[in-house]
């Protein structure tokens, strides 16, 4: 992945002049968060084009539970993840 100049709108806490390394994955990770919690659809289709379903999803399962709940069910069933699959990803952490 390149390197992007993120939407003021999105990271209005980030400098203006700073670029995110989407190869890095808790930086691609807090890239899928904000969008996906605070962008609009425009947003999220740069996302698409930006890092790839793939990648998308790979970032998404790692961050889900740290989303808003609704955020978290939208994308879950975008996915097809279902309970049962949460329930196994989570056996055992607790």
């Amino acid at each position: 992945m390149r390197k992007i100049r993120p939407k003021p709108h999105l990271f209005w806490y980030l400098k203006d002049d700073i670029e995110l390394d989407l190869s890095e994955p808790s930086v691609l990770d807090m890239y899928v968060q904000q969008t996906v919690t605070h962008g609009n659809t425009e947003d999220i289709k740069t996302l698409f084009k930006e890092v790839g379903y793939n990648q998308f999803k790979e970032a998404f399962l790692r961050l889900r539970f740290f989303l808003p709940c609704e955020v978290r069910k939208f994308w879950e069933d975008f996915f097809g993840i279902t309970e049962s699959d949460t329930r196994r990803s989570t056996k055992g952490i607790w």
